[in-house]
């Protein structure tokens, strides 16, 4: 937290918040006691507030986790501010612990002299033993460096819904549930922030069942009024709302910006959009928010297996529809050869991989870049496919876009990278106009009449993307079969003959090579443009890099940085611009997949740092990293 004014303690002054620039606030607790939901509700009264924000869910893989282990502790971290921010904060300023398996493990993360507001009613001795405490740190001395706040959340919920559970309203087990409530009015007060969007938001998610919806209303009540009452916080704060550009904003995260991209894309094509999935760990979502989405002609089907997914995608883009699946790498392995058959058939489809750790089953709920080459060439054959990355949130509604835009113009499958942290983060975002969007009924044309005198020629191809006809089936004359064997030029009929098949794989790495011929100019983002060194990324790691590269040019250091949204083609402009730069550094959260790529397409010693962990990039960590890995590039000498 770094304040902007001080508060008065003369005696008899009004009480006046410390004004800050930002702050980030860490929930965590067991599985069951909901730190996400604190988090979300939180993150939206920010929101509310103008301010910017970028979150960090993390929670375990099981649906249970063992309840009062450091294995099963949730956490929720935002990082709000009155100026444009990048990640959700190296550090939190403050932790909010329900019990002490989650003080122990995310307390080695708060800053030294930050607020720890811990939930005393649960150390015990036999919950101290489940998390593994020798000591009781409560006790110990071990949290002397940091401001500690030992608040009865348990009893004091307990205590403000004493009457629901005498009349039988509730039970004992039901009252202890909004403790997570009285953590968030308590932490509501401790920011000035109001609650009235999360009274609104209780009771309408309650609607059915009203005593709950008031209980928890009340003891959210009871949170703040504690704040007020106690005098164990000497200070509260505030964090005045940012100057983002006008418009209109709400708070998205990047699963539901990536929907409704698709959504967006197929409106702008004037196409009806078929998602085909199976349920997996992050990507689920993706399809339960275009389920929500029917009426803007949306179709989504669960389907039993990957590979019926994929399969029922390719049979609706050949039906004339914008065909979407979506799952992770363990799923994308096993939909590869359709990809490839979606390749040879070429016909618009995406393929949405949210990336986690691996391998096989991994980790389910931790993010990872570790799928990029797998994206890339990833299947059997010579079958070259697109590569587009998500760089935030709010930046999956764009690439989805972008994604959708190749397929139909190029009519091949396109790979849709985002990942874990992407998926589930969230960012404001400013609502668009929809018709300033891509106008994509330009990218395509289905065929309606013969293209060869009297015959169809399935793949005659357009002299400048090179892509097929589009034709849908039951079009009167242009009746057509597709399989998974090479192809004759033009006729699309069967062929073994060998010069045919290297002419073949040729065509097909050709019509991907004109993509990259065709995009914008690549965005480089040196202001004074004479750095000497290079940081290039993609993907989630954006926010990390220009966070990184925004303080070293506050230090005075000479650093550039492009961040890839197209990863296959590589963009043309990449290798003149590392050319120009004495320099080149790749920071990935994998083993150096994009380096590699790099590496053998120009031969330049791009200098990797790899680190996969399951979390995201310290934006201190990177400075570390370039400060390194730059050296005197940095400061312009040569």
């Amino acid at each position: 937290m770094s304040a902007t004014t001080t508060p008065s303690t003369s005696t008899g002054e009004p009480h006046r918040p410390v004004e800050l620039h930002d702050a980030v606030i860490r929930f965590a607790g067991d599985s069951g006691d909901g730190m996400q939901l604190t988090g979300d509700r939180f993150t939206t009264e920010a929101g509310l507030a103008g301010n910017d924000l970028v979150t960090f869910p993390d929670y375990p893989a099981e649906i249970r986790a063992p309840a009062g282990t450091q294995a099963g502790v949730s956490s929720f971290q935002l990082h709000f501010s009155d100026h444009d921010i990048h990640t959700a904060g190296d550090a939190p300023d403050v932790l909010v612990a329900m019990n002490p398996a989650a003080l122990l493990k995310h307390i080695g993360a708060l800053k030294p002299g930050g607020t720890v507001i811990v939930n005393v009613d649960e150390f015990d001795e036999r919950a101290l033993q489940k998390a593994g405490a020798m000591t009781n740190p409560l006790e110990d001395g071990s949290l002397v460096d940091f401001r500690v706040q030992e608040v009865g959340l348990t009893s004091l919920t307990l205590r403000t819904l004493e009457a629901e559970i005498a009349d039988g309203d509730m039970t004992r087990k039901e009252a202890e549930r909004c403790k997570n409530m009285l953590a968030l009015g308590l932490v509501s007060w401790m920011f000035s922030r109001t609650m009235d969007a999360t009274e609104e938001w209780l009771r309408e998610k309650f609607a059915k069942r009203p005593v709950l919806a008031e209980a928890n209303v009340k003891v959210l009540r009871s949170g703040r009024n504690y704040g007020e009452t106690t005098e164990a916080f000497a200070f509260t704060y505030e964090v005045p709302a940012a100057q983002l550009p006008p418009g209109r904003y709400r708070t998205i995260s990047g699963n539901q910006a990536l929907a409704y991209g698709l959504v967006a894309a197929a409106q702008r094509a004037g196409l009806p959009l078929f998602a085909g999935a199976y349920p997996i760990t992050p990507a689920s979502d993706i399809l339960h928010e275009l389920a929500k989405l029917k009426h803007f002609d949306v179709t989504t089907f669960q389907a039993e297996d990957e590979i019926a997914a994929i399969a029922s995608a390719i049979g609706a883009a050949f039906g004339g529809s914008l065909a979407v699946t979506a799952s992770s790498g363990p799923g994308i392995a096993l939909k590869t050869e359709a990809i490839g058959l979606a390749a040879i058939y070429e016909l618009p489809l995406v393929v949405v991989d949210v990336q986690r750790g691996g391998p096989s089953t991994g980790l389910p709920t931790k993010t990872e870049q570790s799928d990029l080459l797998q994206a890339v060439v990833g299947r059997n054959g010579e079958a070259p496919v697109p590569v587009v990355a998500v760089k935030s949130p709010g930046d999956a509604f764009d690439a989805a876009i972008e994604a959708c835009r190749i397929a139909l113009t190029y009519r091949t499958p396109v790979m849709l990278l985002s990942d874990g942290y992407t998926a589930n983060s969230a960012e404001p975002w400013r609502i668009p106009d929809v018709d300033g969007l891509p106008d994509l009924s330009t990218a395509f044309a289905f065929a309606t009449e013969r293209n060869d005198a009297d015959r169809f020629l399935p793949y005659l191809r357009d002299p400048g993307t090179l892509a097929r006809p589009w034709a849908v089936p039951g079009t009167p004359g242009l009746e057509h079969r597709l399989g998974g064997l090479e192809k004759a030029p033009d006729t699309g009929a069967i062929s073994y003959d060998g010069a045919n098949h290297h002419a073949q794989t040729v065509l097909r790495h050709e019509r991907i090579t004109r993509i990259g011929a065709q995009l914008p100019p690549l965005d480089v983002d040196d202001p004074t443009g004479d750095a000497d060194v290079l940081v290039v990324g993609w993907g989630s790691t954006d926010g990390p890099i220009r966070a990184a590269v925004h303080t070293l040019r506050g230090n005075g250091r000479r650093v550039a940085h492009v961040q890839l949204t197209h990863l296959a083609p590589i963009h043309p402009d990449l290798e003149e611009v590392m050319r120009r730069h004495r320099v080149v550094i790749c920071p990935e959260n994998n083993m150096g997949q994009l380096a590699l790529l790099l590496r053998a397409r120009t031969l330049i010693d791009v200098k990797a740092y790899d680190r996969v962990t399951g979390a995201p990039f310290l934006s201190s960590e990177l400075v570390d990293v370039i400060e390194r890995l730059g050296g005197d590039a940095l400061e312009g000498e040569r």
